[in-house]
């Protein structure tokens, strides 16, 4: 144990586009938030900065608390900036011979991903995107495996052996192979990774069939080419993070966010599975609250996940304890065949630039932020363009001499100027009554997404509770809530930590998804089905073979992996499906399939209606997953079993502009806060990570889960 009587135990971490979280917790539960500014060129600097910035609350140092943690896990954004920003890998596809133009073409739904709904009806103001590969060094071969992964055309050898030629003397730095059908049958694609050893030793051979066997072959296509061009690249961020941890004298094996809300090793085959991270553990964090707090929640199972940093909204929906997985998520403007948490993000954050419209003269909020340069405000950061940060500065609602502790001081007069003569001037107002509309119009537009995604789901905001986090989510949580009636609305002590603090709650888990296509007719008999069962089953222990691998790589023995198996099925006929965990570990018999029939047709009426299930259409088993997972320690939450009454003692007051004003405001430092004090606004509670605006006419109470519950005064 340190000199400090405190034993760290879990190390989280998000780098973020703006700003990099660190959460520590120590072996009685206890946990400590730390934030320092992104470092895009070498994100080591901000996880130790960050890292050094938490441990400094309990006195202690890097080199004091790593080497006794036993668990570190990151997120960051290295690998989708890589891809965003087209600095990849030079790298070569071979495709089946007659599609090589397949990236220019693209997917029609591909080329409007991004687009506002006016851009969609205008055919002429979209574009293509740049494809990752030129046509140049895309080659085709002709050979052709049919549906059921019977050889109708052989493999033309000679093709092949002049394709990797070409893409060799042409320096490529790897070689990606998609044939289609390859999911189903991979003799071909061996082969070419076969001759590409031969011919071209050294340079590194991505199977689609081994990386991303599933159906949708251009989805299948861009995975496997982001996995080349981007992720693997992107490994060498993650070793320098690995790298800084381990010079301070950790010894724990570094995890990295999956997609699928597992962490995996950063040495595991399929990294491109952690291109987006960050947003994910938000939502294992929601989920873990959801299973582990009965005040804070009420009992609550359905959840809206709301994270405002500062580039963007994200959104993500748990109902009934669950969130829902997308098998062909689109990232970056490309479709993708991989699992992914369902997360929906919008271009509004606290970082987003703010600008008039010449023509319409009306308000324009991003899609391009201030990130880790913070806003005019900062003069360091060289902007000249406002951010919503900016806003809240003049607003007051902001303390210039307390960002990130006061390590970061802003220039309220430097914001004003700037806000005066982009913002104001343009609109005819003043400089706060300008910076407090396009804030009410920022809330507003966050609190429609919100609600749109509740609406879509055919569900009720009061069937929903509201978790708000991120760095800039209690400056805004009231005014995006205002007149919606949810069950209750939260936000951590935590917030500006949340993320790093999901991922810290996530399993240490691989996940592997196989297509199938397996109908089961609505006459199957019972012999019908026990051949459908042998034949999941088998696809099953295929996939935990590779989960082992993976975990062989860091040591990890089979005997300590859980597993969990499940199917993708849907009406035969149907477009959408469902992912279903199995009610049982091997399928082997009949029944066994009716049992899983079962559980989709329940998962089914839950989702539409039980007046929309057809069974009379039989069923389509369109792929099969197993996840695998090993225990690992994860944080504990606060808990204050004595709660106080009344309000805490308030460190200051200063004039806050709310609806019509400015208003003398109570101020207060958020540890000074205990269980069962309520706040009633208008109020702000400051920490050194984020700020907490309660407006006038709502109240904050603080449970022993250090959580904050939101509501109207009438309402308390």
């Amino acid at each position: 144990m340190a000199a400090s009587g405190r034993d760290p135990r879990v190390l989280a971490i998000d780098a973020g586009g703006t700003m990099t979280d660190t959460f520590i917790v120590d072996a009685a539960g206890e946990f400590v938030v730390g934030k320092a500014q992104t470092t895009p060129d070498d994100e080591s600097r901000g996880f130790m900065d960050s890292t050094r910035d938490a441990l400094g609350y309990w006195d202690m140092r890097p080199e004091d608390a790593l080497p006794a943690m036993v668990s570190g896990i990151y997120s960051g954004t290295a690998m989708l900036n890589r891809l965003l920003e087209r600095k990849g890998r030079r790298v070569g596809v071979i495709v089946t011979g007659g599609i090589e133009d397949t990236l220019r073409l693209e997917r029609g739904i591909q080329t409007y991903l991004g687009y506002p709904y006016s851009d969609r009806l205008h055919v002429a103001t979209h574009y293509h995107n740049e494809p990752l590969v030129p046509r140049e060094r895309v080659k085709g071969v002709r050979e052709r495996v049919d549906m059921f992964g019977e050889v109708a055309i052989p493999l033309y050898e000679d093709e092949a052996r002049r394709a990797v030629e070409e893409l060799r003397d042409d320096g490529v730095e790897a070689i990606v192979v998609n044939l289609l059908y390859s999911y189903r049958n991979s003799e071909h694609e061996d082969r070419i990774r076969e001759l590409a050893s031969e011919l071209a030793p050294g340079i590194p051979v991505f199977l689609s069939s081994e990386l991303y066997p599933m159906r949708r072959d251009f989805p299948r296509l861009n995975s496997t080419l982001i996995e080349a061009y981007a992720a693997e690249p992107s490994r060498e961020q993650l070793q320098r993070v690995r790298d800084a941890s381990r010079s301070a004298g950790a010894g724990f094996d570094l995890r990295i966010m999956a997609a699928h809300g597992g962490t995996i090793s950063i040495d595991a085959r399929e990294l491109a599975r952690t291109l987006i991270s960050g947003p994910i553990g938000g939502v294992i964090g929601a989920r873990y609250l959801v299973d582990r707090t009965n005040g804070s929640l009420g009992g609550a199972r359905n959840v809206v996940c709301t994270d405002i940093g500062g580039t963007s909204f994200d959104i993500a929906l748990i109902t009934d304890g669950e969130f829902a997985i997308r098998q062909i998520p689109d990232i970056g403007r490309f479709i993708l065949n991989l699992p992914l948490v369902q997360v929906d993000s919008i271009g509004a954050g606290t970082g987003s630039f703010v600008r008039i419209d010449p023509n319409s003269r009306r308000p324009e909020l991003g899609p391009d932020s201030a990130g880790a340069a913070i806003g005019v405000s900062w003069a360091e950061g060289g902007l000249e363009t406002p951010s919503v940060t900016d806003l809240n500065l003049v607003l007051g609602r902001i303390n210039p001499d307390y960002f990130l502790g006061g390590e970061v001081k802003l220039d309220v007069e430097r914001a004003r100027a700037a806000i005066d003569s982009q913002v104001a001037q343009p609109l005819g107002l003043s400089v706060e009554e300008a910076a407090a509309g396009v804030i009410e119009l920022f809330d507003e537009t966050l609190k429609y997404q919100a609600v749109a995604q509740v609406l879509g789901k055919g569900y009720s905001p009061v069937d929903y509770t509201l978790l708000c986090y991120g760095g800039g989510g209690p400056l805004h949580v009231a005014g995006y809530t205002e007149g919606v009636a949810y069950r209750d609305v939260l936000v951590p002590a935590w917030a500006a930590g949340f993320s790093a603090f999901g991922c810290a709650c996530g399993d240490y888990e691989y996940r592997y998804d196989l297509t199938l296509d397996m109908p089961i007719e609505p006459t199957a008999d019972d012999d019908q089905k026990a051949g459908i069962a042998m034949f999941v089953d088998g696809g099953w222990q295929m996939l935990r073979e590779r989960v082992v691998a993976e975990f062989s790589k860091s040591g990890i023995e089979e005997d300590r992996i859980t597993y969990k198996h499940y199917v993708r099925m849907q009406y035969y006929g149907q477009l959408n499906d469902l992912e279903i965990l199995s009610p049982h570990q091997e399928l082997s018999e009949g029944s066994h399939v009716n049992d899983l029939i079962a559980a989709f047709e329940d998962a089914y009426g839950k989702l539409y209606a039980r007046s929309a299930r057809s069974p009379e259409l039989g069923y389509l088993i369109t792929n099969i997953v197993v996840t695998g997972a090993v225990d690992v320690e994860k944080p504990a939450l606060p808990d204050e079993d004595e709660e106080e009454g009344g309000e805490p003692s308030a460190k200051s007051t200063r004039p806050v502009w709310w609806r019509d004003g400015f208003e003398e405001t109570a101020i207060f430092e958020q540890d000074d806060v205990r269980a069962g004090h309520s706040i009633e606004g208008p109020a702000i509670v400051e920490s050194p990570a984020d700020t907490f605006a309660i407006p006038p006419g709502r109240t904050a109470r603080m449970d022993g889960n250090r959580i904050w519950h939101v509501a109207t005064a009438a309402a308390t």
